[in-house]
C-alpha cells in the first residue's frame, strides 16, 4: 500500500463528512440513497460485505461514519468471504483492513475451485454462490441485512446490459428481500455514488486494493489478455463515449427506470406473469 502523508488513519473515513469535495460527491449521495430507499432502520444489524476492492472498502468507511452521526441506532459487522484468493490477495485484504481500522471477519469457502471448470457461466455461478455464502454467514452472526458496494455506474450498466443482451428492461434494485434466506434483506448504500468519485477518493489517499481476483482474471492477466469480452466493460466504454456529447446520459438512463409509461409498453412482467397491452386494448 502506498502510505502517503496521512496524519491520522481515522481521517480517511472522517474526511467523508468534513472534506468539502468528498462530502458532496460521496457522503451526501451515500446518505441520500439510505434515506430515499429507507435502507437502514433502528435495531438493524448489518453485515457489510467486503470483497477487498475499492467500492466495498469505501462502503465500510461510510458505514463506520454513519454510526457516529446517525439518529438510527444500528449495529454493523464487517465480513469478507475468501472464495480461494491467492495468499498475496488475501494478505492485501487483511493489510488494508488493519490499516483502515476495519474490524474484519474473514471466512473461507472453495468457490473458485468449484467454478474453475465452468466456462460460459463461471462469473454468473461465482456471483450466485458468493451471495449465498454471504447471506448464510450474516445470518449466523445475527444480522438481518447484508450491504454490498454496488455504485451508480453498476446500476446504469445493468440497465444497458439487460436491454442489449438480456432482452429485458430492468435495473439493479437499491434493496431487495432474499428469496432463500427468510428475514434477510440486501441493501446497496452506494447506489447514488459514481465510480469516478470512488476512484478519486482511493487515489487521493494513495490506497491500493485488489480487483476481481478469480483464477480466470489472474490467468488473463498473466497472459496479457484484455477482458474485451466483458459485457460490463463494454458498457463502461459505451457510456464514456456517450458522455462526450451528453454529460447527463447516466442520470437520464436512471430516471427512465422511474418513469416507465405502461401505456406505451407492448408487454411487461408482473409477479412472473406476462401482461400484454392487448389484454386491456
Amino acid at each position: 500500500m502506498k502510505q502517503k502523508e496521512i496524519t491520522k488513519i481515522d481521517n480517511i473515513g472522517h474526511q467523508l463528512t468534513t472534506d468539502v469535495n468528498y462530502r458532496k460527491s460521496i457522503w451526501v449521495k451515500f446518505v441520500k440513497g439510505i434515506k430515499e430507499f429507507k435502507m437502514i432502520n433502528k435495531g438493524d444489524k448489518i453485515a457489510v460485505c467486503i470483497s477487498g476492492g475499492k467500492d466495498s472498502i469505501l462502503l465500510a468507511k461510510c458505514i463506520q461514519e454513519l454510526q457516529k452521526h446517525s439518529d438510527e441506532d444500528f449495529e454493523a459487522e464487517y465480513i469478507c468471504m475468501d472464495p480461494g484468493y491467492s495468499s498475496q490477495n488475501k494478505e492485501k485484504i487483511l493489510e488494508n483492513a488493519k490499516f483502515l481500522e476495519i474490524p474484519l471477519t474473514m471466512f473461507e469457502t472453495r468457490i473458485f475451485e468449484a467454478v474453475d471448470k465452468v466456462d460460459d457461466r463461471a462469473c454468473y455461478l461465482c456471483a450466485r454462490m458468493r451471495r449465498g455464502y454471504l447471506y448464510r454467514k450474516a445470518k449466523e452472526m445475527g444480522c438481518n441485512k447484508i450491504a454490498l458496494g454496488h455504485h451508480f455506474d453498476d446500476v446504469i450498466e445493468t440497465v444497458l446490459m439487460g436491454m442489449f443482451y438480456g432482452t429485458q428492461f430492468q435495473t439493479m434494485m437499491p434493496k431487495l428481500h432474499s428469496t432463500n434466506f427468510e428475514g434477510m434483506e440486501l441493501i446497496r448504500p452506494l447506489y447514488f455514488v459514481k465510480e469516478v468519485d470512488i476512484i478519486n477518493w482511493r487515489d487521493k489517499n494513495g490506497l491500493e486494493f485488489i480487483n476481481c481476483a478469480c483464477k480466470i482474471t489472474e490467468k488473463n492477466k498473466a497472459q496479457n489478455i484484455e477482458e474485451v469480452g466483458s459485457k460490463r466493460e463494454e458498457m463502461k466504454r459505451l457510456l464514456k463515449k456517450l458522455r462526450e456529447t451528453n454529460e447527463d446520459v447516466d442520470m437520464n438512463i436512471y430516471n427512465s427506470t422511474k418513469k416507465v409509461n405502461l401505456d406505451t409498453i407492448i408487454s411487461y412482467m408482473k409477479d412472473g406473469e406476462e401482461v400484454s397491452f392487448l389484454d386491456n386494448y
